[in-house]
């Protein structure tokens, strides 16, 4: 057949070389992506770390014998059972975060950084929690990220890892400690509603208190006004009616002192004593009458007489 195609062996052996030769060159050709590092062996020896780009390695000496991620890696840290300081099982599970920062120490310095680090991040959280309680656990959640980031990073620095940072994500106690628990912040809640009330009631019947004590002052206030107002009216109703009463006097004795003015009084107290006289003989049956009218006159002599004293003293 090759001589009907008029070829020579050489050339077919030539072209053999030539398309081994291709394939040979293209399974040499490494590109690196962006945040990744290969580790190149040459004979079974640590030779170079490719980073990120493109490169050519030697045919059938040096091979890709580990690939990293240079990216901060979150590994999931399986939960596991743990006891507090006062003696209690609680399950604690977390996230560790981690990052490749030397890919010849993380491919030589152990053989899985990974479930290396996943296992010290739980030795290290049980011997945390060992030292709380459990009250203490759900409180001091930073304490414990930074003890066991503090912890892993250290052990992680041969392997050429960086450990950035721990989060618990839940801490679980029994079904027997989680009722005790919601029966104690029930409790604990009750305790702040009836405080809350006793002191939103107290703090009413103050106020009403001191509402009754401002209204009482209030009113006694204002009686106090009111009967200094009555005496201050009464004592000018008095004053007034004293002045007018002398005034009164004052005229009637300017009245005797005229021309016949004596007259006229003696006039007007007979007719007084005449009316008041009638008054007594309409409403008794018995009346004792003076036995000598002429008293009549006595009386108003006397009178008369009073009322000249008066005029005479004013």
């Amino acid at each position: 057949m090759l001589a009907q195609l008029n070829i020579s062996p050489l050339t077919v052996v030539l072209i053999g070389v030539l398309v081994f030769a291709v394939i040979v060159f293209i399974t040499t050709i490494r590109i690196v992506p962006q945040k990744k590092a290969f580790i190149i062996e040459r004979l079974g020896k640590y030779a170079t770390t490719l980073e990120a780009g493109f490169h050519v390695l030697l045919p059938l000496v040096d091979r890709v014998a580990y690939r990293h991620t240079l990216k901060e890696q979150a590994v999931d840290v399986p939960p596991q059972q743990c006891i507090t300081k006062d003696n209690i099982a609680v399950e604690v599970d977390g996230i560790l975060y981690m990052q490749v920062v030397d890919p010849k120490k993380a491919s030589y310095g152990i053989d899985n950084y990974r479930f290396a680090a996943t296992q010290l991040a739980q030795t290290t959280m049980r011997s945390v929690m060992g030292k709380l309680d459990l009250d203490k656990t759900f409180e001091e959640r930073d304490v414990i990220n930074s003890a066991i980031v503090e912890a892993v990073d250290k052990a992680s620095d041969p392997w050429g890892v960086k450990v950035t940072r721990y989060e618990v994500k839940n801490i679980m106690p029994p079904q027997s400690i989680k009722d005790a628990m919601e029966k104690q912040m029930r409790a604990e809640r009750e305790k702040r509603a009836t405080i809350a009330e006793s002191e939103g009631d107290r703090q009413a019947k103050i106020n009403r208190a001191e509402g009754d004590r401002q209204e009482m002052i209030a009113r006694s206030e204002g009686e106090k006004q009111k009967r200094i107002n009555e005496a201050e009216g009464r004592a000018v109703e008095i004053q007034r009616v004293a002045e007018a009463t002398a005034e009164g006097i004052h005229k009637i004795a300017a009245a005797i002192s005229d021309k016949g003015g004596a007259d006229a009084v003696n006039l007007r107290i007979a007719e007084q004593y005449l009316n008041e006289f009638g008054k007594l003989a309409k409403t008794n049956n018995t009346m004792i009458i003076p036995s000598d009218l002429a008293n009549i006159a006595g009386v108003i002599r006397t009178a008369t007489a009073v009322l000249k004293t008066t005029g005479a003293t004013s």
